[in-house]
């Protein structure tokens, strides 16, 4: 049984030309319809001082308080009011999965390009160092591994590791290294040495971005099923290594003209499935 931390309240309804802060309550519908063994716990929401454990503490209040543009460019409050759940989402699977040696999912999205102390596209704040910082602070972990293969560089995480000079986070972003469809055998002959870095970790916070797929709009280099073999390596992988995993869905914009996700919706199903399929090896 996989744990997902979701809540309704950390979709965000409002007019933008993007399926991200809808996302997260059309995938978790779509994997009670398809009969998924997972169990919905509703987490509890960060508070002001949690986002300031990554971010500035002015930067935090002004987009809390609609002063500055979230990372979808709007002072939307609807927005806003999110915030506090999607991350509260990320930090709940990650002290989850780091107590219970196990694997846990957020499904949501919108952290890596957010900075120490501006917003990125589609991203406000960092809910990958907020859940990091967090298991410090808890003494739930000493060393934490964000492992990043959303489809874009994650800027804003290595901006506030290097602002805060966290030594207890290791990260790598595949957005770094791998962009083109000729790379795609190596990246996935490469996963093992990318989470060979983390061990000592005692987590690994994995975006496992829908993004990287060849149609795309904003991606375009892995098919559905290498995708599908990405997330199964990291899985197995990590299990073999006895390292817990809590995952969000990170980005994917593959829209129909109705608005509705299928093949997004498939991506990150496959997701959930590698992941159960790992715990229950």
């Amino acid at each position: 049984m996989l744990s997902v931390f979701f809540s309704d309240q950390v979709v965000a309804e409002f007019s933008i030309d993007s399926p991200s802060p809808r996302k997260p309550g059309l995938v978790v519908r779509d994997w009670i319809a398809h009969g998924l063994p997972v169990k919905i716990v509703t987490p509890d929401p960060v508070t002001e001082e949690d986002f300031a454990l990554a971010h500035d503490r002015t930067h935090v209040r002004d987009i809390l308080f609609l002063k500055k543009d979230n990372g979808f460019f709007t002072r939307d409050q609807v927005v806003a009011d999110s915030l506090f759940h999607t991350t509260g989402a990320m930090v709940a699977a990650a002290i989850h999965a780091v107590q219970n040696r196990t694997f846990a999912c957020a499904p949501v999205s919108g952290f890596h390009h957010a900075m120490y102390r501006s917003v990125g596209v589609y991203c406000t704040f960092n809910g990958l160092i907020v859940a990091a910082q967090t298991l410090k602070k808890r003494g739930l972990a000493t060393r934490v591994g964000i492992l990043d293969y959303d489809m874009h560089f994650g800027d804003g995480t290595e901006d506030i590791i290097e602002t805060l000079r966290l030594d207890h986070v290791v990260h790598y972003t595949a957005g770094k290294d791998f962009r083109k469809p000729e790379q795609a055998e190596g990246f996935l002959r490469s996963i093992p040495e990318h989470l060979e870095r983390m061990r000592g970790c005692n987590i690994i916070l994995y975006q496992a971005g829908a993004d990287p797929h060849i149609k795309d709009p904003l991606g375009g280099w892995l098919t559905t099923a290498q995708l599908r073999q990405r997330d199964r390596i990291v899985f197995t992988t990590a299990r073999a290594m006895e390292l817990p995993v809590a995952w969000d869905l990170a980005g994917g914009y593959q829209e129909e003209s109705d608005g509705s996700i299928p093949a997004l919706l498939e991506i990150h199903r496959n997701t959930a499935l590698e992941s159960i399929a790992a715990l229950s090896s």
